[in-house]
């Protein structure tokens, strides 16, 4: 098995004028959502030979995150090298897969960006930080800006920010519009990933309303969740958020990308969520320029996994252990 050995360049988006027009036309009909999510792992089988591509390809996409209270610069080296390595020598070379593998970021508080950095240096691996009040972003605009700046400043490659959920449950689109289009013009050269923390937008009509003004506001990604909320990445949620993404492409001509995170901690549901990029939005998303999962166990049950086709045996989940 063999990794792709060259990626297409993704021309980023920059953003359009806020369309009230579209975002008023707007209505999702949630029975027929939750019927397509319903069949999204059920019609079609991804065995052997091809379970195995299909995971090593979600490791890659893996965002290796660790965003707790305990976080210490230990802890946070550990998970970089995980992150470098993600499988094991033999079970790579079992599989036959000939070039390097790692993850597609590692995700951390900001101040822990150096150990970071330390750890990945000379890696490729970009450094992820979560900004502007994560996870409620109950903070003023100008301590959001400041905190992405700073983070920039720091080394951060990509930015995760929460929007303000207010904005959305008002339908104060204009708002969340200008707010977003301030925070991508703080992240300058680092990409932006607008978290909508979509269990607490109430409706999917209000999930798909919101996808479309952060992607008009200039979103590199769109992403489900914090991770902190009661309810985070479910299918009939990623299926309304990549449709957005899908509709924005086939107006502006701009891809933009999307990051299921929360919850997703079996290999079964990577592919599932795979499964769902590829029928959506076609092979040209199944990489880590546009597909992330925002995730930290993950990746040790993708590892037993392939472990599993390369021996006939399970082993314990403590064999392989993420930090």
């Amino acid at each position: 098995m063999k990794k792709d050995s060259a990626k297409s360049h993704i021309q980023r988006n920059p953003g359009t004028e806020l369309d009230m027009s579209l975002i008023n036309r707007i209505k999702i009909n949630r029975s027929a959502v939750e019927r397509r999510a319903s069949t999204m792992g059920t019609r079609r089988a991804v065995k052997k030979e091809w379970q195995a591509a299909w995971l090593l390809r979600a490791v890659t996409c893996i965002d290796l995150t660790t965003l707790a209270g305990d976080d210490t610069d230990g802890n946070v080296a550990r998970l970089c090298a995980k992150a470098r390595q993600p499988v094991r020598a033999d079970i790579l070379q079992a599989l036959n897969f000939e070039q390097p593998l790692t993850t597609g970021a590692v995700c951390v508080y900001h101040n822990l960006i150096p150990a970071a950095l330390k750890t990945l240096k000379g890696s490729g691996i970009p450094v992820a930080v979560v900004s502007t009040g994560f996870p409620a972003g109950q903070i003023t605009s100008a301590q959001k800006i400041e905190e992405i700046k700073a983070s920039v400043a720091a080394g951060a490659k990509e930015i995760d920010i929460v929007i303000s959920r207010a904005n959305v449950l008002t339908g104060n689109w204009e708002a969340l519009y200008n707010e977003v289009k301030a925070f991508r013009e703080a992240c300058g050269d680092a990409h932006l990933k607008t978290i909508l923390a979509t269990g607490e937008l109430a409706t999917l009509t209000n999930v798909a309303k919101a996808s479309q003004v952060c992607m008009m506001a200039g979103a590199d990604f769109i992403k489900t969740s914090t991770g902190k909320e009661p309810v985070n990445a479910t299918l009939p949620v990623s299926l309304v958020m990549v449709r957005a993404i899908r509709d924005y492409y086939e107006r502006t001509g701009f891809k933009v990308g999307f990051k299921p995170a929360g919850g997703i901690s079996k290999a079964k549901d990577a592919i599932t969520w795979l499964i769902l990029i590829k029928e959506e939005l076609g092979d040209e998303w199944l990489n880590n320029q546009l597909f992330r999962f925002g995730a930290s166990s993950l990746l040790g049950d993708i590892e037993r996994q392939l472990e599993h086709f390369t021996t006939g045996r399970y082993s314990a989940s403590y064999r392989h252990p993420v930090a």
